[in-house]
């Protein structure tokens, strides 16, 4: 393939070079002509283990070129990759200037080249700035949001193996472009609207900062009990189950039950007892009652007051009902003038006993008045429905509705 990568600095250089060993025709652009000097003669701009050499090899094959004018290159390519640098603003914003130039660039370009041209944005964006810069490009450019995963110092590694590739567009030509340029490359593809693929690549490197400030945070706690951190984080790493998996990783509602909650809150404790400051740790609590407040907004909003709810216990196949997100968003929505019905058989069948009834008994009082016998009774009360479980059951229940349903689960 022909291709033009905008943007010459860590990733761009690294996907030149790449692409080239492939077997394809790369032209690289950039504003600066250091860059552009550099990469003509086939040097390495960034420090990188093994980018000299495929550079080297790249402009001695004739497969590396590049230039300062967007014009030329677009009208030498067929597919170009945008690269450019997004950086922070003051307010932490993402500075777009030099993305939007270059969409300028490449508009204009393709307007005098009057051929079709696949647009690639790689660099870090919001969702939504992919299809804000669609109207940038004109006619006969079919765009895609195609977010790079490398790290620097295994730029090389992470290019040939990544863990997945991700398109996001809705443009059949753009998609299959890119299919055909990732074609060596041996990882899944997944193929999504481009705000999901923008915030793909800002939730990742989310994650990768949370995960640093957790081990941290953990290492802290246990410098001052004297316990080794390090070790706590090998053993924790080993559980590949629950720990460091896709468990719990999946937008929903809040938590609760008897540890959760409970272990957050001792954790937190410990810590201002040994004077460690844990604010992402002593976050959760808050974080957690937002879904809660969330949801309790969403019901109001409908304008209903007869609610349906689907699940009551902490989670489903449980009878427990300590600290339940579900008891907490009944007895609020009551509170706010609610008539709530609640299906939940494992919880109107069990005898509730010891802490689990003291808790309810605390906190709705009433609840065997509130507990229906079957879908039907719910169905007979409800103006709308509330899923606090995500089960087979209560899917299915959902689609028979027949009034609005809120998702939470």
């Amino acid at each position: 393939m022909k291709i033009s990568v905008f943007g010459l600095g860590y990733v761009g250089a690294v996907t030149t070079a790449c692409l080239a060993r492939e077997g394809h025709t790369v032209v690289g652009v950039d504003i600066n002509p250091d860059k552009v000097a550099r990469i003509a003669r086939g040097e390495s701009p960034i420090i990188e283990a093994g980018l000299p050499e495929l550079l080297t090899a790249g402009v001695k094959a004739g497969r590396i070129s590049a230039t300062t004018s967007a014009l030329d290159a677009v009208k030498a390519t067929d597919v170009s990759l945008v690269s450019v640098a997004t950086p922070s603003k003051a307010d932490g914003s993402l500075d777009l200037t030099a993305l939007h130039a270059v969409c300028h660039q490449i508009g204009e370009a393709v307007a005098a080249k009057r051929t079709e041209l696949v647009v690639a944005i790689r660099s870090t964006v919001f969702p939504g700035t992919t299809t804000q810069c669609s109207e940038l490009f004109g006619d006969n450019v079919h765009v895609a949001f195609n977010p790079e995963f490398l790290r620097e110092g295994a730029a090389l590694r992470d290019f040939d193996a990544p863990a997945y590739t991700v398109i996001g567009t809705t443009d059949p030509v753009a998609e299959a472009a890119l299919r055909q340029l990732y074609a060596t490359v041996h990882a899944p593809i997944f193929v999504t609207e481009p705000a999901v693929a923008e915030l793909i690549k800002l939730a990742s490197n989310a994650w990768h900062a949370t995960k640093v400030c957790f081990a941290n945070e953990i290492g802290r706690l246990a410098a001052n009990a004297g316990a080794d951190g390090r070790k706590v984080m090998e053993i924790f790493a080993q559980d590949t189950k629950l720990n460091v998996s896709p468990t719990y990783l999946r937008p929903g509602f809040a938590f609760g039950g008897s540890c959760l909650p409970k272990d957050v809150r001792s954790l937190t404790s410990f810590a201002r007892l040994q004077n460690v400051e844990v604010p992402l740790l002593a976050s959760l609590a808050r974080t957690n009652q937002l879904q809660i407040e969330l949801a309790v907004e969403r019901v109001l909003a409908t304008g209903k007051r007869r609610v349906g709810l689907l699940g009551l216990a902490f989670k489903p196949g449980t009878d427990d009902l300590r600290e339940s997100p579900a008891v907490e968003l009944a007895e609020r929505l009551m509170g706010k003038g609610c008539e709530v019905r609640i299906l939940d058989n494992a919880v109107r069948e069990a005898k509730l006993i010891g802490a689990n009834r003291e808790y309810i008994e605390k906190k709705i009082p009433h609840l065997t008045s509130l507990l229906v016998a079957d879908a039907a009774d719910l169905f007979r009360h409800a103006e709308v429905i509330v899923v606090a479980h995500d089960t087979a059951e209560f899917r299915a229940l959902a689609q028979q509705a027949g009034v609005p349903v809120l998702n939470l689960a």
